[in-house]
């Protein structure tokens, strides 16, 4: 599991100056925000939905424990086995022991973003056992060895002409730039590994409770053939996951899809309730469920960033993020990118490893607006750069912070530190503009700042006013 948050200056950097990133970038979020914006638009009870949603989860989340618990007695009563997960590595040997028990030596995996936060295809081919990601975007992902650059769109850093190649260079044929003969192709190469793997391994996009039934939702049909063909389904989900009842999972599926694609629903929607049946014709001979902690108990604990655990991981929020749409996923260096990822990434992998996220924002409120469930992430992302601050992990920001905030406060104070600033800065900026400024150097690289005026507003003010 590559991870390299700490560095997501430098990597933004070099999404800054990669033309063909901006383009890919600009195009495809542009166009699943007006996506979204139609759909809801045209979808009067939506923000009626977006209420309950937010409520649900909010009182789902203060009894967490005795959900999972009644999601954990159903799956069993089913014939399912449920196995609970501390963290990341354990969740990998759980994985592991499924698959050496059945003899597997091929696993084929659904689109899931857990199993990338637990790295689970290093850990298996680390095993000697072959994962294949059968998701498009993520079979891309896969061939050219990068990880996601979007939690529902994995390859949106990607062309066609970019896709083309990297098929031509791994499988060997020549082709030109089409959608259709693209995906035709990947599609007759993954048929044969769906027919002989051993077991599949999912996501969840919701757990529901009161059935026990995991809620998995696709576009392509490959979570189908992953967890019905094998004699195998493994189910991948964060704790976070599980919902009450039948009721609730009816107002996020509505939502989910706007968000997420604009769509008025997703084009498969699977509800997986234990193994398959005497009387049913296809399923797996075994459902096991992994319950995943890996840091979400203590962002849970957090009375401020707790509310994150919300999250239905639709992608809204990076698509509309100007941070995202120009940094692009792979400047977050780890798997979720974007607002969500900058709240959560700190409190799951620490501040230490994750420590410029929270600041790589604009505060701008974009992300809070579309959240289908109205995570209110500027402020979570206040709350995470306060941490960061406690911990000392940002100490000449936060003393720049403290003499800013007794600057503001003491107007005697700001009246000398702005004829301070005006003095100082005209004989070092002969043509009247500022192209580098000691502690804004990330702001400056890539803008001029204008010389302060002469006269402050407050002073015009009060001289106007006689």
């Amino acid at each position: 599991m590559r991870v390299s948050a700490n560095r997501f200056a430098e990597q933004a950097d070099e999404a800054l100056a990669d033309e063909k990133l901006q383009s890919a970038l600009a195009s495809a979020s542009q166009r699943m925000c007006e996506q979204r914006e139609r759909a809801f638009a045209q979808f009067p009870p939506g923000e009626a939905l977006r209420d309950r949603a937010q409520w649900i989860k909010r009182q789902t989340l203060a009894e967490l424990d005795r959900h999972l618990e009644r999601l954990s007695s159903r799956v069993e009563a089913r014939g399912g086995v449920v196995h609970w997960a501390a963290d990341a590595r354990q969740a990998c040997e759980i994985v592991l022991e499924i698959v050496r028990r059945r003899g597997g030596r091929r696993v084929v995996k659904g689109k899931s973003m857990t199993s990338e936060e637990i790295g689970l295809n290093d850990a298996l081919t680390a095993a000697g056992i072959e994962a294949v990601e059968t998701d498009l975007g993520e079979y891309i992902i896969q061939l050219a060895d990068e990880t996601p650059s979007h939690i529902i769109v994995p390859a949106i850093h990607k062309t066609v002409e970019d896709v083309a190649a990297l098929f031509e260079r791994k499988h060997g044929e020549t082709r030109g730039a089409d959608h259709e003969a693209l995906t035709r192709e990947a599609r007759q190469r993954l048929r044969a590994k769906f027919l002989s793997a051993d077991v599949g391994v999912t996501g969840v996009n919701f757990a529901v409770a009161e059935t026990g039934s995991v809620a998995i939702v696709e576009n392509e049909g490959n979570i189908r053939l992953s967890s019905s063909l094998p004699g195998c389904h493994i189910a991948l989900m964060g704790m976070e996951k599980v919902i009450p009842d039948l009721s609730a999972l009816s107002v996020f599926l509505r939502i989910l899809a706007r968000s997420a694609t604009g769509q008025k629903m997703s084009s498969y929607v699977s509800l997986v309730t234990g193994p398959r049946r005497d009387d049913e014709e296809d399923g797996p001979e075994e459902f096991h469920l992994v319950i995943l902690d890996n840091g979400r108990s203590r962002l849970l604990a957090d009375p401020v960033l707790g509310e994150a655990l919300g999250c239905i991981r639709c992608g809204a929020c990076l698509n509309v993020c100007p941070v995202y749409r120009h940094a692009g996923g792979h400047a977050y260096g780890w798997v979720y990118p974007g607002p969500i990822g900058s709240v959560i990434d700190p409190s799951l992998l620490g501040h230490e490893q994750a420590r410029p996220l929270p600041f790589a924002s604009s505060l701008c409120g974009a992300c809070r607006d579309v959240c289908p469930v109205r995570i209110d992430l500027p402020r979570l992302l206040r709350g995470q750069r306060d941490n960061v601050v406690a911990q000392r992990a940002a100490p000449l920001a936060a003393l720049a912070a403290r003499a800013y905030r007794e600057m503001m406060s003491r107007p005697s104070l700001y009246r000398l530190a702005f004829r301070t600033v005006y003095w100082l800065s005209r004989p070092l900026v002969p043509l009247g503009l500022i192209s580098w400024l000691p502690g804004l150097r990330g702001w400056t690289r890539y803008r001029d700042l204008p010389l302060p005026a002469r006269e402050s507003f407050r002073a015009r003010w009060l001289r106007r006013r006689g």
